[in-house]
């Protein structure tokens, strides 16, 4: 399948007020992190209410256009439309890919949450732009999604998927080198980035791990 939207980023940010310590203020994290090479943003955080949110996503927009990183919007077309944000991430609870696709035009990117290879074909057939595919390693956050899928699940999976696949769940700065032989377009981290007291430091020694020969 052609896909007219290539993926050019490799360091992708989710947020979570969740993790971040006590204290710190989520877009000064993630304005950090953009300073350290983060090059896009996923805005999660579904338990605010929409008005929260809706404000909260076009603040991130103004952040993630100042540092050339892309915005997608976990779940919410309607927010992302509103906030001009680069597109959505989408999972199993969310719009079909194809009335996503319908709504956004072909311009927007559609990335999707997939935790298997079934499902990662499916959802390539059905139109996404590109994927996370979790958990790699344990994680408290996606423990309900059951056992790790390993390295060598990644690796299968990027070496099938027509389209990039990013790794998501557990992932650290030691475990780069391995999800990069596995063939990943990049990583997708919360904890790594948010839950440091230096965002900043964090984001761009996994940036240098991810880039670096």
């Amino acid at each position: 399948m052609h896909r007219p939207n290539p993926i050019d980023f490799s360091l992708y940010l989710i947020s979570s007020m969740q993790a971040l310590p006590q204290g710190r203020d989520l877009l000064q994290a993630i304005e950090q992190a953009l300073q350290g090479g983060v090059d896009a943003v996923q805005l999660r955080d579904k338990n605010l209410p929409t008005s929260e949110r809706l404000a909260l996503a076009k603040e991130l927009r103004t952040l993630t256009r100042r540092y050339r990183a892309r915005l997608l919007i976990n779940g919410s077309v309607d927010i992302a439309l509103a906030a001009e944000a680069d597109g959505v991430h989408l999972g199993t609870a969310s719009l079909p890919i194809a009335e996503a696709r319908s709504l956004l035009g072909p311009k927007r990117l559609i990335g999707y949450s997939a935790h298997g290879l079934e499902e990662l074909s499916l959802v390539a057939e059905q139109g996404a732009d590109f994927a996370t595919f979790s958990p790699v390693f344990f994680t408290p956050s996606k423990a309900a999604y059951g056992s790790p899928q390993g390295l060598e699940q990644l690796t299968r999976a990027c070496n099938t998927s027509p389209m990039p696949v990013f790794a998501l769940g557990g992932i650290n700065l030691s475990r780069i080198p391995d999800v990069r032989q596995a063939g990943v377009q990049g990583i997708a981290v919360i904890s790594a980035i948010l839950a440091s007291s230096e965002p900043l430091r964090a984001a761009r020694t996994l940036k240098t791990a991810l880039t670096e020969n």
